[in-house]
């Protein structure tokens, strides 16, 4: 694994479950076709993890399967779980391992306003925010266990875990994003309920915040937050928040522009010492999975925050202005008001790819030249 952008890149698929096996292949033709523009090789190893092969295996990927996906620049994930299936073992099976092994610190998921979109709120100033998310700790911990099972007396102990290094490097990672960005960085905390991990939290984060005087910092109640969300969410820049406020708050904001089946994420591993993995927010949708229905925004908006990572930042903007090109033109799925299937979005993003690849091409030579 190296730091550096490369022409080729070695990328695992796992479209996993539901509508991750129709939007995962809409995907990849998209990145495919961006990638031959800009003279990219993407390779794909598909490999068939997920609730089929637990059912057959009794796991959610094979004993070496963290090895297998050691050795590829990237992963590119579909959907995970199934209703017949306990989330404890389609998640823990799969994406959190993956998650945890290969140090995928950050979690980031854009929020923004997308051409043609409604949003719910009456208030039609657009939305342009980030929500990095801490990963790997934080309430999501494996520290704790069930006592006395099925008696009445029955006892359940879950222990949040925050270290220094985790706050730290994940604020760090926040903090330049902002500076990036618009200069606004918002920390999400509890610190007048949660009497020991919060001002643990806000102490580390302010701390780190300070070495960057470019960057406002301004620490949120998660309640009061939640609902300025809802109110004004263009007010936001950058939201930096533990592993369980994150997970709730990215669901919210990408709600209030319009749907979660658009939302994208990336878990990293900044330093590309490992792997990295790309999904969408929305989930496997059993309840529409195979109809044909499903919007295939979240994934292709994943696989360009894929491409940017991996240090193909034209590439990346290309896919994007693609997939905003259609919506624009009216091409949206149900979930965003329109009629249009999966077939139809990936067509109509493929044409606008070709559409716009003279002008990205052109500006790329003038670029390097």
């Amino acid at each position: 694994m190296t730091a550096g952008a490369a022409a080729a890149a070695d990328i695992a698929v796992i479209a996993g479950d539901g509508i991750g096996l129709e939007v995962v292949p809409a995907a990849i033709s998209c990145l495919d076709r961006v990638a031959s523009v800009h003279g990219l090789t993407l390779r794909w190893n598909h490999l068939d993890w997920g609730s089929d092969y637990f059912r057959a295996h009794g796991r959610m990927l094979p004993v070496d399967g963290l090895e297998t996906l050691a050795k590829h620049d990237a992963i590119f994930l579909g959907a995970v779980g199934v209703p017949d299936i306990p989330d404890v073992e389609t998640l823990w099976g799969l994406l959190i391992p993956i998650r945890r092994t290969f140090d995928q610190y950050v979690n980031l998921r854009p929020v923004k306003t997308l051409p043609g979109v409604r949003s719910p709120l009456a208030d039609d100033r657009p939305v342009d925010l980030v929500i990095v998310r801490e990963n790997t700790e934080g309430e999501y911990s494996e520290v704790g266990g069930r006592s006395h099972r099925g008696q009445p007396h029955e006892l359940a102990v879950q222990e949040a875990l925050f270290t220094r290094p985790g706050i730290t490097r994940v604020a760090r990672y926040a903090t330049a994003l902002a500076a990036s960005r618009r200069g606004g960085l918002t920390s999400a905390t509890k610190s007048n309920g949660i009497v020991h991990t919060m001002p643990f939290w806000d102490e580390v984060v302010r701390s780190v915040v300070l070495e960057s005087p470019d960057v406002e910092l301004r620490s949120e109640l998660i309640d009061a937050l939640a609902a300025s969300l809802v109110l004004r969410p263009w007010d936001y820049d950058v939201i930096v928040a533990s592993n369980l406020f994150g997970d709730i708050l990215s669901d919210l904001a990408g709600a209030v522009t319009g749907s979660i089946g658009s939302a994208p994420s990336a878990n990293l591993n900044p330093e590309r010492v490992h792997p990295s993995m790309f999904e969408p927010v929305h989930g496997s949708a059993p309840d529409i999975a195979g109809q044909g229905v499903a919007n295939p925004v979240g994934q292709l908006w994943s696989g360009a925050l894929m491409l940017s990572h991996l240090g193909h930042a034209r590439a990346a903007a290309h896919l994007i202005a693609a997939f905003e090109a259609a919506l624009a033109d009216g091409v949206r799925t149900r979930d965003l008001g329109g009629t249009d299937g999966t077939a139809d979005v990936t067509r109509a993003v493929l044409e606008r790819i070709d559409r716009l690849a003279e002008s990205y091409v052109t500006e790329e030579a003038n670029r390097v030249g």
